[in-house]
């Protein structure tokens, strides 16, 4: 079983932390807020953004499509639109495989120290 990291504990995460997290502007974030509906965070007093666990999974799916994979604005709304499901089980496998080569580098690195 994994340890919890502050991250998992944490509830909502300002629009810098979520830029920070994906290496973009805090512009291109609130972008894509008008672009794809269903990244939605919460507004909190002057209009401060709060972005739960879904609306990161979601900026992340709407980055995968676009950043990782090179699809337009359009063509990520289109196959959003045809096929979210099976885009977000392939970016949940896609950030497991990406957590299990980590551990494995974490491993390999530790090893290495040992020998």
């Amino acid at each position: 079983m994994a340890l919890r990291t502050d991250k998992e504990l944490k509830i909502y995460y300002s629009i810098s932390e979520v830029a920070q997290m994906f290496g973009v502007n805090e512009s291109l974030l609130r972008y894509w807020e008008k672009e794809f509906p269903f990244i939605a965070p919460k507004k909190a007093g002057g209009n401060i953004r709060q972005y739960r666990k879904e609306d990161i999974d979601n900026v992340r799916l709407v980055y995968h499509l676009v950043k990782e994979k090179g699809m337009t604005l359009a063509g990520a709304k289109q196959r959003l639109k045809q096929e979210k499901e099976l885009e977000v089980r392939n970016v949940d496998i896609i950030e497991r495989l990406k957590d299990i080569k980590e551990e494995l580098l974490s491993i390999r690195k530790e090893l290495d120290y040992l020998t």
